[in-house]
């Protein structure tokens, strides 16, 4: 059997488990493995897999408690556009929230219409014609009291998901938005690298102090620098897109949002 598996990979290029499945269903016949492999596009996916995949879509499911998101490249825009695509990605979606995990490798073996995910998307770029990449996966699942939201932007490009403690569906969609657009790094300033504030703080000293700033005052605009540090990175800080006159935090009131996913294709 191994031998077979070693033969099949070489002539084809596949991967491991697809080569596994193409020979059980063929019946340990090489040569209809090998031609199982070629009707579902993995061949001819496998000879595209070092082309860049820079394009793509995002897509999430949002189902009660439990939501999911995922990334899905394409080498092109044209692509992202097309429908066939579009349905895979949020196929996709769906099968990630049934799959309830969020490593890319272990969703990769989870099932999608009787195949593997991983054998579905190659099948898919084979069709296509362009190497398609399954890059992230998330999972998210609210406790009692907690709502989830999720939002795509019109280019598909950028989806957010959230979780919130108290407030309503509309709260959570505002900050889902919010996200997008404004691309918050951490959920509170604890989880901001120590090292990473020290090196800043020193970058910032020293060009102060280059600027011919006195040093009896470069504390001082150096902490105000920091806090500002804090007010553009951290979720709750950041004054909300919707109205600049108040924080997130204040927008959500006794309402606070317990965790959020941000995906973005960078072209």
């Amino acid at each position: 059997m191994m031998e077979s598996i070693k033969k099949v990979r070489e002539l084809t290029g596949a991967g491991m488990m697809d080569v596994k499945k193409a020979l059980s269903d063929a019946g340990n016949d090489e040569e209809k493995a090998v031609a199982l492999l070629r009707e579902r596009g993995i061949v001819k996916a496998a000879k595209k897999s070092d082309r860049e995949a820079k394009e793509g879509l995002v897509r999430f499911v949002v189902d009660g408690n439990k939501a999911a998101i995922v990334e899905v490249n394409s080498e092109t825009d044209f692509v992202a556009r097309n429908s066939d695509f579009q349905a895979l990605v949020q196929s996709l979606a769906q099968a990630a929230l049934a799959a309830g995990t969020s490593d890319v490798e272990a969703f990769k073996n989870t099932d999608l219409n009787g195949e593997s995910v991983g054998t579905s998307v190659a099948a898919a770029a084979g069709k296509i014609g362009e190497n398609l990449v399954l890059s992230r996966v998330a999972y998210v699942e609210a406790a009692e009291g907690e709502t989830l939201a999720g939002y795509v932007h019109s280019n598909g490009k950028i989806g957010v998901l959230v979780r919130v403690a108290g407030g309503s569906e509309a709260h959570a969609k505002d900050v889902a938005l919010h996200v997008a657009a404004e691309r918050p790094q951490y959920m509170s300033r604890d989880e901001v690298d120590s090292t990473d504030i020290e090196k800043e703080r020193e970058i910032l000293t020293n060009k102060a102090l280059n600027e011919g700033k006195p040093q009896q005052i470069v504390d001082k605009i150096v902490s105000g620098q920091i806090s500002k540090f804090y007010e553009e990175k951290v979720l709750p800080e950041q004054k909300f897109v919707k109205d600049n006159s108040v924080t997130v935090a204040q927008y959500l009131g006794d309402a606070a949002v317990k965790q959020f996913v941000r995906f973005e294709i960078s072209s």
